[in-house]
């Protein structure tokens, strides 16, 4: 599977966006397996094609921890048509991220450390001035992550109109970052929804279960979403939005798998 995954399976610090550039008009290949199993070990719950465990472009078995996640993962190999795309694979893609570059304290902090760079800019922090529908659906859509990160993590954030930088105090980026989880899948699955939605807090929100999947999804594109109203649609806005949603769904699996989200 080397050929397949090496440039889309989701390094920390590689964008959604980034990677689907990366991959675009590389070769495809054909469906070459007949059958999708699951199969328990020692190592958890591996994949296997036609009885044989698939591999991670690192080539670690492709073995987690959650039979929930492997058989989201087992649906993506089965949902396949006659050529395999990895693009269309968001959950394997999430899990040799982990098996092969957040195995480790270190990396795992690492890839905190990525999230936690989001509580300095987060997209709730920045409003628009006018005109007033918007300042009031970014209000409601917003607001309320606002309050409870400050009631119920003790992180207190200051707003700004624009796109001015503001700096957040010391205390809430620790407060922030002292929230995130640290075992590398719930790790793993929040930068995905962090880098995606650019918003470090609705990741925890969904993570703590304070919104729901489709209550992140449309706060992250509250501003996109207006414009379209007004304006009408982007098709290549659209497309992008589209692509991410994958990627967004696939973190959110895990995050269900795990007993969050």
């Amino acid at each position: 599977m080397r050929e397949l995954f090496d440039d889309v399976y989701g390094k920390p610090g590689f964008t959604v966006q980034e990677s689907r550039e990366k991959t675009a008009g590389a070769a495809r290949r054909k469906r070459f397996y007949t059958k999708v199993g699951v199969s328990a070990g020692d190592d958890g719950h591996a994949i296997t094609l036609d009885d044989k465990t698939v591999r991670t472009p690192s080539r670690n078995a492709l073995a987690v921890p959650s039979r929930a996640i492997a058989d989201a993962m087992a649906a993506e190999w089965n949902a396949q048509q006659d050529f395999i795309d990895p693009l269309s694979m968001p959950v394997t893609r999430l899990a040799n991220s982990v098996l092969d570059a957040i195995s480790t304290e270190e990396q795992v902090a690492s890839v905190r450390d990525d999230i936690a760079k989001y509580f300095g800019s987060d997209l709730l922090f920045y409003r628009a001035s006018h005109p007033d529908g918007l300042i009031a659906r970014e209000a409601a859509a917003w607001d309320p992550v606002l309050f409870w990160a400050a009631q119920e993590l003790g992180a207190h954030f200051i707003l700004a109109e624009g796109v001015m930088h503001v700096s957040q105090p010391e205390q809430a980026l620790a407060a922030a970052r002292a929230a995130l989880p640290s075992d590398p899948w719930r790790v793993a699955a929040l930068h995905m929804v962090t880098t995606i939605t650019g918003s470090a807090l609705l990741a925890l929100a969904l993570l703590r279960g304070r919104l729901t999947a489709d209550e992140v999804w449309a706060a992250a594109f509250v501003d996109e979403d207006w414009n379209a109203e007004k304006w009408g649609l982007d098709e290549e806005a659209a497309a992008r939005r589209a692509a991410r949603k994958v990627d967004f769904e696939g973190a959110v699996a895990v995050l269900r798998a795990l007993g969050t989200a």
